[in-house]
């Protein structure tokens, strides 16, 4: 049986609909407060469920891919693999994750919190967690340190070979930014820098100077936690490296 006609089938009747009434009136009463993960879940499929109970679906996406942040993060092909999900029902969960990234990235474009690394890691930490492969992203900023642009520039092994600093800085003339922002993942959930990661960052930091925009933070996301290179102090010292010259 495919997906597509597990998500519209309706072999029960209107089997579910009370249930899918109770999880509505709970989230309306109490938000998702004593609910478990799978019940997030079920709550999403029911969006563009019109009749079918969503709860084995939605525990088959969770056993899938372990959590619900998995589950979020899973691209569209992988979400109708899962039995009871198919094109259609599947709208909830990728709306859900797109407004939550619209919603940070509004509120970075306020202002970068430059000086709060913790507050750059809540926004990246949304669209780089829990990657198969390494993403790296730069934040482009004004002279006010407003944020101009987010672009995602290589995927795969993030090294000093793989990213090519002068496309970074290209990049950053092309959005007439001051100073940039930027940031990888580790799949591995251990955000402690590598050797390519460092030497990465120092050509980074060089190439930009140059052509006098500044590097304020290289930030690695990890499973829950992460490395900033400016809090470390790395930035500083590259910074007083590249003035000796």
């Amino acid at each position: 049986m495919s997906s597509t006609k597990s998500e519209n089938s309706d072999t029960g009747g209107h089997k579910g609909r009370g249930h899918r009434k109770r999880l509505r009136e709970r989230f309306l009463q109490g938000g998702l407060s004593g609910f478990h993960d799978y019940e997030i879940i079920e709550l999403l499929l029911t969006l563009a469920t019109p009749r079918k109970d969503c709860k084995d679906a939605a525990k088959a996406a969770l056993k899938q891919f372990g959590t619900l942040q998995g589950v979020l993060d899973a691209s569209g092909r992988e979400l109708t693999e899962v039995e009871g999900i198919g094109p259609r029902n599947m709208l909830g969960i990728r709306l859900i994750k797109a407004i939550a990234e619209r919603y940070l990235e509004m509120r970075l474009h306020q202002k970068v919190p430059l000086n709060h690394s913790q507050a750059l890691f809540d926004y990246l930490d949304g669209s780089l967690r829990g990657r198969r492969r390494e993403e790296f992203k730069a934040l482009f900023l004004d002279a006010k340190n407003h944020l101009l642009a987010v672009k995602t520039l290589a995927q795969g092994t993030v090294t000093a070979a793989s990213v090519y600093p002068q496309e970074v800085v290209r990049a950053a003339l092309d959005h007439h930014a001051a100073a940039l922002i930027v940031a990888h993942n580790h799949p591995s959930g251990d955000p402690r820098p590598s050797s390519e990661d460092i030497a990465l960052t120092r050509k980074l930091l060089f190439a930009a100077k140059v052509l006098g925009i500044t590097l304020h933070e290289h930030l690695i996301v990890g499973e829950g936690r992460y490395f900033s290179f400016a809090d470390e102090g790395h930035i500083a010292r590259l910074n007083a490296e590249f003035d000796a010259v």
